[in-house]
């Protein structure tokens, strides 16, 4: 874990959306420290007027090319979150070609007991993890 949601507006082709998690997956894995195979990504592709993402006031406008990130995890430090901001916008812009003003993220955090990888048992409970 941990498991990340990617909302993009309908649009991008199924390369870009690919490259898009590889680079992802790149930065969660170097700064959240995961091991390589713990890959969880999920993306939803929305028509323009099923998603409304506005600037909460900063004064910035986004594109089409917004991506909202949503991550399921357990408890990371301020310091992790702040580092995986700045690392993945950076990265996205850099190798994907999306604006910082574009991606948005946002941390929802959850515990052992509230993950089931298959089987109908909580793996990390149960030692399995």
């Amino acid at each position: 874990m941990p498991m990340i949601h990617f909302d993009v507006y309908k649009g991008r082709t199924p390369k870009e959306i690919v490259h898009l998690l590889k680079v992802a997956h790149e930065v969660f894995v170097e700064v959240l420290e995961i091991p390589e195979g713990d890959r969880y990504q999920i993306v939803t592709q929305h028509e323009p007027y099923e998603m409304i993402i506005q600037d909460t006031g900063l004064g910035f406008s986004r594109s089409e090319q917004v991506v909202v990130i949503s991550v399921f995890s357990k408890e990371r430090t301020e310091g992790q979150k702040k580092r995986l901001y700045r690392q993945l916008t950076d990265a996205l812009q850099a190798k994907c070609g999306i604006s910082p003003q574009d991606v948005m993220i946002s941390f929802f955090i959850n515990h052992e007991a509230d993950w089931s990888f298959g089987f109908g048992r909580a793996q990390f409970l149960t030692g399995e993890l």
